[in-house]
Order: structure tokens, then sequence, then C-alpha cells
């Protein structure tokens, strides 16, 4: 499920440092066509390998890279919260539905699952990068198709390392059981991946698709993690995206994030391009239509502004109002409450958690005040009806790149990275040249000497011999049948 973001972005708080305004690129239009800078060549692509990060300062290297690409401000979470957004672990290439928009390569089925040993040396490597309180994703591929045990060491690992391990999953094999075993090691996000480029059987629209969307919910309810969901927002479903997000807004009281990611032509699946019609500006459009409201996109920065959007509602009654439209305060809080940790699986430890941290800064007391203030006299009807019950839904816009059209400014800016046997690597340039990194033999040390995992036999080898391109299986076949027939 490489198609999926989903930061460390709920709570209101983040740690301070360095807060001048220098990046003017951000407050660009959401809808502008322009691209950030040029497009990387086939060549550059291919030379463009995973960067080492600093042992020390690792918030300073990441302000760094936000101030070489434009995307620096009072607004900007990343080099003040967290050194990156977070960081995808695919523990498995294997993948129970063929989605028409799908990043896996063709080659995916015929990979065998990385062994236990190189996971670990992943998430060793990750920590190393970012420190703890880093969102690590446990994906794919679906990750559920791996063994259970290893997917339960998988997420008791992360934890133990003190960072924030999320599921990833279209939900088929996501059952309650298992659900509950992996947040008993742990786990803090499940994210259901449901939308219509997956072909499930039944479903002719993202509206039917609810009712998938509820069973998942129903699973996950009373469990101590945060629930997510993420919808991939092709041609022929813009239009059906309010239908959804009224969804969700309904049922607030359990999701606490919704991820909309924009078609992106990803050189598989039978898609292609998307139309003009779908841009970050449509698409925000569609959310505020579905939420009743408008809603501040662009008062929180992550990453590079023609890739992110975030947005965070509360919600009353089923009415959702806009809780970032006051820029000067989310800035001032952002630079004020520093360093507080948030544990999103439960609502009491964030509210208490914001609250200590504004006690403790007075300078924001008459500002939080007189906005709580101005919420509750706007909301009012609807807290009383809803008992004092207020949940809060985060809405969360992701621009994909084609995958031959990738600019390197925003690769440079890239918050959502992919974790490799060679260090962590862009997504969006993780997924253009995906073979390379998945086909590649695994370095394993031995007490003899190094051996090397073929990916493609899951057999420990003496040589590092790249090995050779497999015959595609039945099932990505029939979707170069589709791609032909999608062509014509």
């Amino acid at each position: 499920m490489p198609l999926t973001i989903g930061l460390n972005i709920d709570d209101p708080s983040v740690s301070s440092s360095g807060g001048a305004a220098v990046g003017s690129k951000i407050t660009s239009d959401l809808a502008s066509p322009d691209v950030a800078g040029e497009y990387m060549t086939q060549a550059d692509i291919r030379a463009e390998q995973p960067k080492a990060m600093p042992a020390q300062d690792k918030l300073g290297f990441a302000r760094a890279r936000m101030r070489a690409t434009g995307q620096w401000d009072a607004s900007q979470f990343m080099g003040r919260r967290w050194p990156i957004g977070c960081v995808a672990l695919e523990i498995t290439q294997r993948c129970n539905l063929d989605c028409t928009a799908c990043y896996l390569s063709e080659h995916a089925e015929a990979v065998k699952d990385i062994p236990l040993e190189e996971l670990f040396l992943r998430i060793d490597m990750i920590f190393e990068h970012y420190g703890p309180g880093t969102g690590v994703q446990v994906t794919g591929g679906d990750p559920t198709l791996r063994k259970q045990d290893e997917l339960i060491e998988i997420v008791r690992r992360i934890s133990a390392k003190g960072m924030r391990p999320a599921l990833f999953t279209n939900g088929i094999r996501a059952k309650r059981e298992l659900l509950k075993k992996l947040a008993d090691v742990g786990l803090v996000d499940v994210a259901f991946h449901v939308d219509m480029t997956q072909e499930r059987r039944g479903f002719d629209s993202e509206a039917a698709l609810n009712a998938i969307r509820q069973d998942y919910i129903e699973r996950a309810r009373g469990l101590p993690i945060a629930v997510m969901f993420n919808t991939t927002v092709i041609d022929r479903t813009i239009d059906q995206i309010p239908d959804v997000v009224d969804f969700f807004v309904k049922n607030s009281d359990v999701v606490r994030l919704a991820s909309f990611q924009l078609q992106a032509d990803t050189g598989r699946g039978t898609l292609g391009r998307r139309g003009d019609g779908i841009t970050m500006k449509s698409l925000q459009r569609q959310i505020e239509t579905g939420a009743g409201t408008s809603i501040s996109f662009d008062t929180s920065h992550i990453g590079h502004s023609h890739c992110n959007r975030y947005a965070m509602t509360f919600v009353a009654n089923g009415h959702a109002y806009d809780a970032l439209d006051d820029v000067g305060l989310f800035q001032a809080v952002l630079e004020g409450t520093a360093r507080r940790s948030f544990d999103r699986r439960n609502k009491a430890s964030v509210v208490r958690s914001f609250l200590k941290g504004i006690v403790a800064r007075p300078s924001l007391w008459s500002g939080v005040i007189a906005w709580i203030a101005r919420k509750l006299w706007r909301a009012k009807f609807d807290i009383i009806a809803s008992r004092g019950r207020v949940n809060k839904l985060s809405f969360f816009i992701h621009n994909f790149m084609d995958a031959c059209s990738l600019e390197k400014e925003r690769i440079d800016g890239c918050s959502f990275m992919v974790a490799t046997q060679s260090g962590p690597i862009s997504m969006c340039l993780h997924n253009a040249k995906r073979d390379a990194f998945v086909l590649a033999p695994v370095r394993m040390k031995k007490p003899g000497g190094d051996q090397f995992w073929d990916p493609l036999t899951g057999q420990i080898k003496d040589n590092d011999q790249s090995p050779s391109r497999p015959a595609m299986p039945p099932r990505r076949v029939r979707r170069s049948v589709r791609i032909i027939e999608a062509a014509k």
C-alpha cells in the first residue's frame, strides 16, 4: 500500500526551533499549474541514491532542506516538530487487490518477503536517521499478508525503539483480533485504504464503499489506536468526494484523519495521468462541500507546498468547524509549545498535554482563550445538542508526482520517505524506479562473510549478482491486458 500518507500532525503543538519566515512559494495558489522546479531526467533518476543523515542536529538538517527548497516559514512542521513526516517500511510486495492506480512493480508478486532480520536492520536505520517519535508506516503490498507473528514482531520492534508504528492496509485481512494484538504491542495508527481504484466487486461508487468503511470502523472501535482512511481521487470519482467526507464527519468519533491522494501516472496500472479537473484546489472545494464549511488548508505547512496540504476541524453534533482559521495564533502555538509529546491513541491525553503546554506559556493565554470563546459561541447549539462531545477530524491532501515527471526541488523537500537497504529515499523517487530496489539482492552479514538474499528465490547466495527479471504472474499479465485495452 505505498500510495498512502499519514503524518504525526494530529496535535496542535510542535517543538520550537527557529521560525523566520522565508518561504514565499508556500503561499502560492493551490491550483497553480506551475512546477516547483526542473524535471529530473531518466539519468538523474537512475543516479539518485539515499543520502546520509547527520548524527546530530537532525531538525537542523530538515530546516536546511526546507530553506533550500523555499519552504521554510513560521508554519512549517519539518524542522520544528520532526525531521521527517513519515517513513514507509514495505514488509511485503504481495497484495490481495489489483488497483487500477497501483504503485507496485509489475514483478511484485514474484518477490519473496524480505527476511525479518533485514527488516529489523531497516527499523534501526530509520531510528538512526530520524530518532524517537518518527512515524513508521508498516506497508507493502498489504502488510497483513505477512505471517501474523512476524507482523506483530515488526510492530513491537518499531514501538520498542520509541517510534510510532502505523498499519497501512486495504483492510481485507485486518480483523479486529489482529488489530487488538497489534495495539497490545504498540500500534499507534491504522490507515485503511478504500476507494474505487480497487475495483471491489459489487460497489459502483465511493458512497457505496462507505459500507466497507463502516465495517472497518467497527473493527477498530474502542481499541487504543487512531483510525485513518486513505482515498485515491481519480477522474470519475472527484465529484463523489463530498459523500465520502460527509461519511467521515458523521463517524468522527472514531475517524481521526482522512487522507486524499490525487491520481498520478505510476507507469503501471491503467489510469495514467489525471485530467485537468483534479487539482489540489478542486479537491479542497470538494472536501469543504462534504464538510459543510470552509476549511483552512494553507495555515500549516508539511514539507513541500506542491505536495501536501493539511487542515483540521472540530466536529460537534455532526457539524464540522474549521480549527486553523487563525494563522497568527497557529504560528504562535506552533512556536511556543516546545517539545511536547502527544499520544494520538488517547484523546484526553492529547487535550491534557496541549493545555499543559499553553499554561506554561502565558503569552499564549489571551489568544487561545479568545479563540476558544469564538468557537464555543459559534458552535454553541451543536455543543449543547452533543452534550459537550467534540471530536477532531483532520484532512490531508497529497499530490503525488507522475513517475515520468519528477521535480528535483520537490524530491529534495520530500517529507515522505521509504526505507531501503541503502537508506531512506523519497517515496515518489522510489516508485519511479521501484524494481531497482525490490529486485536487488539484500546483503546479509554472516559470521563467515557477507552473503546475499535473492528476492526472487528467497535463497541465500554467495554473490550479489542481480537476478534476471521474472515473467509476470497471471494477475500482472491481466493488468497488462487492461493497459492495452485502455489505450485503444
